[in-house]
């Protein structure tokens, strides 16, 4: 079948577990060997990425915008929320196959994985901690004092080694097992609406959302116009660049079904709207959605072949999940 032939290079197989890179991927930008993630940091990882410990008023963790159902997304609400029930300017995005990603934030203000938990730490509406004192916080708890010398062969919690370790974490959120990768893999067969929405999605939107990743971690524009209640002009807060005038990052399609609602404002609550956007869209900034025109048979048979995305294995994974251990006494 020529789409098979076209795709084989993002076939899947099984991710091999010293290596953890699903096969025939592209390298990873960070280093998730075995001679650089370490077992114990990881671990560190996951119990700060879901202790509200991390936020100033002890009420907001990385989990709460980052649900593992919702694949490291957030579905109750369009905008992110965080301390003192404020309200951010964006859409909390899904989190995973970070390692392949060489900027992070709807914007790019964050060019590695290390310093990406740092944003919303520190964030004025997401975490609003500084770090020196989150960090006089975990040196307080002897739990976390014995657990980062379980790390980093040292007590003395620092700010680097904190973020290290949260991006040892983030980095093994790895989604490669879903149907379209038995595809790839021949282990299983597109239904006929799959087969042809898949047809339909190389032609019209593998230019940006480029398997096996399904993006191109690049920035475009979306085509939606300012809302000037949220005045976010997207990559050029941090560019200062006119031409980057409301360019946002691509987001992989990985579990999309799960990732609602769409867009960096989080306005559109279903694939259907997302498609019905495009196809109302009249001259927009970017060129390559000009060509997107869908029937309304062609509209379910890309929603069809979307599903296929759908990671359970990643989604239901308990390696990810919430650690028991936080719910026991602390010292």
């Amino acid at each position: 079948m020529k789409w098979l032939a076209l795709f084989l290079f993002s076939a899947v197989a099984v991710v091999q577990s010293s290596q953890r890179i699903p096969k025939n991927w592209p390298t990873p930008v960070y280093d998730i060997s075995d001679d650089n993630l370490k077992v114990e940091k990881i671990h560190l990882g996951r119990l700060l990425f879901y202790d509200p410990i991390l936020s100033r008023d002890g009420t907001i963790s990385c989990s709460s915008c980052h649900s593992l159902y919702n694949a490291f997304a957030h579905t109750d609400h369009a905008l992110s929320h965080g301390i003192d029930d404020r309200i951010g300017r964006r859409n909390a995005p899904a989190l995973m196959n970070l390692a392949w990603m060489s900027s992070f934030m709807w914007d790019g203000a964050i060019n590695h994985l290390d310093m990406q938990a740092l944003a919303p730490i520190t964030h004025v509406d997401e975490m609003g901690s500084s770090l020196p004192d989150l960090i006089d916080k975990l040196r307080g708890r002897g739990f976390y004092r014995k657990k980062f010398f379980e790390a980093f062969g040292d007590s003395t919690i620092t700010g680097q080694h904190l973020l290290i370790a949260i991006a040892q974490f983030s980095s093994t959120l790895i989604s490669a097992d879903s149907k379209y990768d038995k595809v790839m893999q021949g282990s299983d067969a597109f239904s006929d609406a799959e087969e042809r929405g898949f047809a339909l999605f190389s032609r019209l939107c593998a230019d940006c959302h480029i398997p096996p990743l399904f993006t191109s971690n690049d920035f475009a524009s979306n085509g939606i116009p300012i809302d000037s209640s949220l005045m976010d002009m997207g990559k050029m807060e941090v560019t200062t660049n006119p031409a980057d005038s409301l360019l946002f990052k691509i987001p992989t399609l990985r579990n999309v079904e799960f990732t609602y609602p769409y867009m960096h404002d989080g306005r559109f609550k279903s694939l259907y709207d997302v498609l019905d956007h495009y196809n109302d869209l009249k001259k927009p900034k970017d060129k390559r959605l000009e060509k997107i025109q869908l029937a309304e048979n062609e509209r379910v048979e890309l929603v069809a072949f979307m599903l296929t995305l759908t990671d359970r294995e990643f989604l239901f994974n308990q390696k990810f999940a919430f650690p028991k251990e936080l719910l026991q006494p602390r010292e």
